[in-house]
């Protein structure tokens, strides 16, 4: 027995873990409950009567075209008799014409007869009388025989119109079919072509793989060329960045001539320069005296010169030749020079030197705009810097943190909170689902036990309310909603309803959803009116109504603040009520001389004695 109930734990998990997965097996059976129930009732019903449907539109189909030869026989009929109408149209002018001249000579008769009176005649009045009466006998047997024949016409001339209306739709749908039928031919005639086109294109797709081939062998050509093409640049490249890290020296030489220019004037050497240019227009004003002072002399030699001038004109000429030759000498040596320099310039690449430098001073002066960007852009991010300092210093960035532990212990509080309501919120739905379903069983209940009670039809057994989740009005809204509906039912089917039921039974059912709502919510305030109850209701409903409201009084008699009130034109209504024992009184609203309401209290022995 120990060893036994040992292993009773283990037996129990594993029992429950079978248990738990049955559960969730019979769950997912009983979801899909509904669908098997669908699917059998597609395979039963509505995949037979959608059969039956098509059939018997076949068959309605076939009649159609029988009853469209019939209505064209029909019409065919029809207008042969308009002919013979409109042939007897001049005989109808005719007897029209007739009768008034009738009615002129009737006239006329009448007013010899006027003239006559008093003249023996051999007839009497009465013959006259008598003869008057036949006349007009036969005056209306006529009249009426024409207005017979008039609305023939005209019902025949409806018939006619009818018949051409039904032609034209017949008509109308023998040209929808036939340009159908040349719809179906065209599409046809495109398929084909389709397929034409796509057999072409696939001949044209093995002839571009023919030609593929011999361009493959070009492709590789053209890609051993990229590769060699992309060497060069590369080539290019590391010269550009040799030029690229010459032109660096050449700025790095440049900033340190900067950084001694404003070393010089860091160290306060303005002074000696003021010193120095003080010194320097002394030593001007001594060579402005010393520059006047030869000019004096300058004369002076000018004069001695043209003196030496005259004398020295031979030696002079003598000279020039002499260096006439020597300069011819050295003119042929320049020339070699010459030469041999132009082959070392051609070989030099002179113009690319050039190029070479403009470009380079151009990336110097881009350069330099750049740096002076840059110390600009430099001094703003340091007045930031301070600007962002000075903030770091006030409250609001330097009780961050405490601000910060407030915040989050609100939000733990709010979160938990919000927990808390959530596990409510749930229990009470929960709650709320199972009352809303206990309460409307009661409210199905009591009503099928009114309507077996009261309705005496055999085409509904009884009415419930039937509610359903209204899933898209509920969607982000945590808040459930319903559509209610009322159905009826009889056997295993169940169908709405709105649209399919009748007044008296619409009224019916709306009485005895009322009562029931009473009968479930309205136990401490036990007051139930209804006006007109018996509208649109037969003999046998309004018994039935008269005993089920006769039931609930009899039901609610223990209750102290019970009361029924009932406005009805219906006395037999309020005489079956006045059956039971437990009305005595009513009240008659009617109008005094005054056309005034007046409002008499009447006992139940006066309606029987005034009913009788």
């Amino acid at each position: 027995m120990q060893s036994k109930l040992r292993l009773v734990p283990d037996k129990l998990k594993n029992t429950e873990q079978d248990l738990k997965r049955k559960e969730r097996k019979r769950d997912e059976m009983m979801a899909l409950k509904p669908i098997r129930q669908s699917l059998s009732e597609l395979q039963e019903r509505e995949l037979p009567e959608l059969r039956n449907k098509l059939q018997g539109v076949n068959r309605e189909l076939e009649r159609l075209k029988g009853d469209i030869e019939e209505q064209e026989t029909m019409l065919s009929l029809l207008m042969s008799e308009e002919e013979t109408a409109k042939a007897c149209l001049q005989d109808i002018s005719l007897m029209d014409r007739y009768q008034l001249d009738l009615r002129d000579v009737e006239k006329k008769i009448a007013q010899q007869a006027a003239r006559l009176q008093g003249v023996d005649l051999n007839r009497t009045v009465q013959q006259v009388n008598q003869e008057k009466q036949e006349t007009q006998h036969r005056l209306d047997t006529i009249s009426s025989k024409m207005e017979l024949k008039r609305k023939l016409i005209q019902d025949q001339q409806e018939q006619i119109q009818t018949l051409k209306s039904s032609v034209n739709e017949t008509r109308a749908e023998k040209l929808q079919i036939s340009s159908n039928m040349q719809r179906q031919q065209q599409l046809e005639e495109q398929c084909v072509e389709f397929s034409m086109e796509v057999q072409a294109l696939q001949r044209e797709i093995r002839e571009a793989q023919e030609q593929l081939n011999p361009l493959a062998a070009t492709l590789e050509k053209l890609q051993q060329e990229k590769e060699e093409l992309i060497g060069r640049r590369k080539q290019k490249q590391e010269e550009g960045l040799e030029k690229v890290n010459a032109i660096k020296e050449r700025l790095k030489n440049i900033t340190v001539l900067e950084k001694e220019i404003e070393k010089y004037i860091q160290e306060g050497k303005d002074e000696y320069k003021e010193q120095k240019e003080a010194e320097l227009q002394e030593t001007n004003s001594q060579l402005h005296e010393a520059e006047k002072q030869r000019e004096k002399i300058n004369k002076d030699i000018g004069n001695i010169r043209q003196d030496i001038d005259t004398q020295k004109v031979q030696e002079r000429w003598l000279q020039d030749n002499l260096t006439l030759r020597k300069r011819m000498e050295e003119l042929v040596e320049v020339c070699e020079k010459r030469k041999t320099l132009m082959k070392e310039m051609g070989d030099m690449q002179v113009l690319q030197l050039r190029n070479d430098r403009r470009e380079a001073e151009r990336s110097l002066e881009e350069l330099k705009k750049s740096r002076s960007v840059a110390l600009g852009r430099q001094k703003g991010f340091e007045e930031e810097i301070l600007r962002f300092r000075k903030e770091l210093r006030e409250d609001q960035y330097g009780q961050a943190e405490t601000h910060f532990r407030q915040k989050m212990i609100v939000m733990r509080t709010t979160e938990l909170a919000n927990k808390d309501l959530d596990i409510y919120y749930k229990a009470l739905d929960q709650t709320i689902m199972k009352f809303h379903s206990m309460k409307m069983e009661e409210i199905n209940k009591i009503i099928r036990d009114l309507w077996r009670s009261t309705y005496r039809g055999q085409d509904i057994e009884y009415v419930e309310i039937r509610s359903d989740v209204d899933e898209n009005a509920s969607a982000g809204v945590k808040r459930r909603t319903y559509n209610y509906r009322v159905v009826m039912v009889k056997g295993d089917t169940a169908l709405d309803m709105r649209g399919r039921c009748s007044a008296g039974q619409k009224v019916l059912a709306s009485l005895i959803i009322r009562l029931a709502l009473a009968e479930t919510f309205c136990l401490n305030c036990g007051i139930l009116a209804l006006d007109e109850p018996t509208t649109n209701l037969d003999r046998e409903n309004i018994e039935s109504l008269a005993h089920a409201l006769v039931e609930i009084i009899k039901s609610r008699s223990k209750q102290r603040n019970f009361q029924l009130l009932i406005i009805t034109h219906d006395e037999d209504f309020v005489e079956l009520l006045c059956r039971s024992n437990y009305v005595e009184d009513f009240y008659r609203i009617r109008k005094n001389v005054e056309q005034c309401s007046q409002i008499s209290k009447c006992s139940v022995a006066t309606l029987n004695a005034y009913l009788h």
